[in-house]
């Protein structure tokens, strides 16, 4: 998983196809394809994200990585606690999927 979600990220970084932070992404999941959540963000924000989410019918998936990690992988040397991505191959989506649920 972590290299296909790796490069997905970074990918979308560089074209610009994703939005960083809890209330970018609250505000741009109805546009998003993935959202990504790192291990250190506090719970009563993660449920406010997977439930709007889920409204929205938006995968979510837990960065193992802290946010300061995540922060790294897209290229900032700020933390960042969430990212959710813009464009994605659902080719793409479906192997970070299975790759995610094979790794419980």
């Amino acid at each position: 998983m972590v290299k296909l979600l790796e490069k997905a990220i970074k990918d979308a970084v560089e074209d610009g196809k994703c939005f960083f932070g809890t209330k970018e992404v609250l505000g741009s999941i109805k546009n998003s394809k993935l959202v990504v959540l790192s291990h250190s963000i506090p719970t009563s924000t993660t449920q406010k994200i997977v439930e709007a989410a889920k409204g929205a019918k938006v995968p979510t998936l837990n960065y193992k990585g802290s946010s300061v990690e995540l922060g790294r992988l897209c290229g900032t040397q700020f933390r960042i606690s969430a990212v959710s991505l813009k464009t994605l191959s659902d080719t793409n989506l479906k192997a970070i999927i299975k790759d995610v649920e094979t790794e419980k």
